[in-house]
């Protein structure tokens, strides 16, 4: 199951997570037994000055996440923080980074 990762956590995985960065985004993740793939998003105004362009980029962040969050260790809590690069990405994009960055790091569930 995944949920979006409450406001209140997000300082315990800034704080206790590690942080790998990829083209389209940075990932802040935190492996502990109380996470149950939860996924943060954070999108800067300086990245992306329009309401509408950071919404969207939200949407598709948050849609990349919940299509291949099953291959995602359980005990997995991110924060994805979201770069200019995004512009103009499919959700398609997020999900081949996100796949790379979890074989890469090593937060993909083990079969």
């Amino acid at each position: 199951m995944t949920t979006r990762l409450p406001g209140s956590k997000y300082k315990i995985v800034f704080d206790r997570g590690f942080s790998c960065r990829g083209r389209l985004f940075s990932l802040w993740v935190l492996r502990s037994t109380h996470a149950s793939r939860q996924a943060g998003v954070v999108i800067s105004k300086k990245s992306f000055h329009d309401a509408v362009d950071r919404n969207r980029a939200k949407r598709i962040m948050r849609e990349g996440f919940r299509l291949c969050a099953n291959e995602f260790a359980e005990d997995v809590s991110v924060i994805m923080v979201g770069r200019a690069s995004l512009a103009n990405k499919k959700v398609q994009d997020v999900q081949s980074e996100l796949r790379y960055l979890a074989r890469k790091y090593g937060f993909q569930k083990s079969e």
